[in-house]
Protein backbone atom coordinates (compact mmCIF):
# COMPACT_ATOMS: atom_id res chain seq x y z
CA UNK A 1 0.00 0.00 0.00
CA UNK A 2 1.28 3.64 -1.01
CA UNK A 3 1.66 6.05 1.57
CA UNK A 4 -1.09 8.51 2.26
CA UNK A 5 -1.38 12.02 3.64
CA UNK A 6 -3.59 13.89 5.37
CA UNK A 7 -4.63 17.05 3.84
CA UNK A 8 -7.90 19.69 4.01
CA UNK A 9 -9.47 21.78 0.73
CA UNK A 10 -11.62 25.16 1.68
CA UNK A 11 -13.56 27.43 0.00
CA UNK A 12 -15.08 30.15 1.74
CA UNK A 13 -17.86 32.95 0.60
CA UNK A 14 -19.06 35.15 3.21
CA UNK A 15 -22.22 33.33 3.27
CA UNK A 16 -20.83 29.43 3.69
CA UNK A 17 -17.52 27.92 4.12
CA UNK A 18 -17.05 24.23 3.13
CA UNK A 19 -13.75 22.36 4.50
CA UNK A 20 -13.24 18.86 3.52
CA UNK A 21 -10.46 16.42 4.89
CA UNK A 22 -9.51 13.85 3.22
CA UNK A 23 -6.15 10.94 2.66
CA UNK A 24 -4.50 11.36 -0.33
CA UNK A 25 -1.54 9.58 -1.88
CA UNK A 26 2.02 10.96 -1.10
CA UNK A 27 2.72 13.04 -4.23
CA UNK A 28 -0.96 14.65 -4.53
CA UNK A 29 -0.70 17.82 -6.64
CA UNK A 30 -3.34 20.42 -5.19
CA UNK A 31 -5.50 19.96 -8.37
CA UNK A 32 -5.76 16.38 -7.68
CA UNK A 33 -6.74 16.90 -4.49
CA UNK A 34 -9.31 19.41 -5.12
CA UNK A 35 -10.83 17.33 -7.55
CA UNK A 36 -11.00 14.63 -4.74
CA UNK A 37 -12.62 16.81 -2.54
CA UNK A 38 -15.65 16.97 -4.63
CA UNK A 39 -15.67 20.65 -3.67
CA UNK A 40 -15.68 21.28 -8.03
CA UNK A 41 -19.42 19.07 -8.30
CA UNK A 42 -20.62 20.68 -5.37
CA UNK A 43 -20.04 24.36 -5.62
CA UNK A 44 -20.44 25.52 -9.62
CA UNK A 45 -18.96 28.74 -9.12
CA UNK A 46 -15.68 27.47 -8.89
CA UNK A 47 -13.35 27.44 -11.82
CA UNK A 48 -9.51 26.39 -11.42
CA UNK A 49 -9.07 28.59 -14.45
CA UNK A 50 -10.12 31.74 -13.03
CA UNK A 51 -9.90 30.91 -9.06
CA UNK A 52 -6.50 31.39 -7.72
CA UNK A 53 -5.17 28.70 -4.87
CA UNK A 54 -2.71 28.52 -1.97
CA UNK A 55 -1.80 27.02 1.09
CA UNK A 56 -2.07 28.27 4.31
CA UNK A 57 -2.56 32.30 2.83
CA UNK A 58 0.36 31.69 0.19
CA UNK A 59 -0.33 31.00 -3.40
CA UNK A 60 0.94 28.03 -5.37
CA UNK A 61 0.60 26.81 -8.67
CA UNK A 62 -2.34 23.77 -9.24
CA UNK A 63 0.73 21.39 -10.01
CA UNK A 64 1.84 22.13 -6.48
CA UNK A 65 3.04 18.75 -4.72
CA UNK A 66 0.99 18.60 -1.24
CA UNK A 67 2.88 17.57 1.84
CA UNK A 68 1.46 16.07 5.44
CA UNK A 69 -1.25 18.56 7.00
CA UNK A 70 -1.62 21.44 3.89
CA UNK A 71 -4.82 22.91 3.86
CA UNK A 72 -5.14 23.85 0.23
CA UNK A 73 -7.39 26.85 -0.63
CA UNK A 74 -9.55 28.02 -2.90
CA UNK A 75 -10.03 31.86 -3.43
CA UNK A 76 -12.69 34.12 -5.03
CA UNK A 77 -11.93 36.69 -7.57
CA UNK A 78 -11.58 40.08 -5.93
CA UNK A 79 -14.64 42.02 -6.46
CA UNK A 80 -13.18 45.81 -6.05
CA UNK A 81 -9.19 47.11 -6.65
CA UNK A 82 -8.18 47.55 -3.31
CA UNK A 83 -5.99 50.63 -4.45
CA UNK A 84 -8.67 52.48 -6.31
CA UNK A 85 -10.61 51.58 -3.25
CA UNK A 86 -7.68 53.47 -1.12
CA UNK A 87 -8.42 56.16 -3.49
CA UNK A 88 -11.56 56.68 -3.62
CA UNK A 89 -11.39 56.99 0.18
CA UNK A 90 -8.32 59.59 -0.23
CA UNK A 91 -10.58 61.55 -2.42
CA UNK A 92 -13.73 61.53 -0.29
CA UNK A 93 -10.99 62.56 2.95
CA UNK A 94 -11.25 59.80 5.27
CA UNK A 95 -7.87 58.80 6.29
CA UNK A 96 -6.70 55.11 7.16
CA UNK A 97 -5.33 54.39 10.23
CA UNK A 98 -2.31 51.37 10.58
CA UNK A 99 -3.70 48.36 10.04
CA UNK A 100 -6.37 48.80 7.89
CA UNK A 101 -9.38 50.82 10.32
CA UNK A 102 -10.80 54.35 9.23
CA UNK A 103 -10.20 57.17 11.70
Amino acid sequence: MSESISVEVVYATPAKQKLVALRVAAGTTAEQAIAQSGLLDELTEIDLAQNKVGIFGKAIKLDAVLREHDRVEIYRPLIADPKEVRRKRVAEGKAMKKGGGEQ
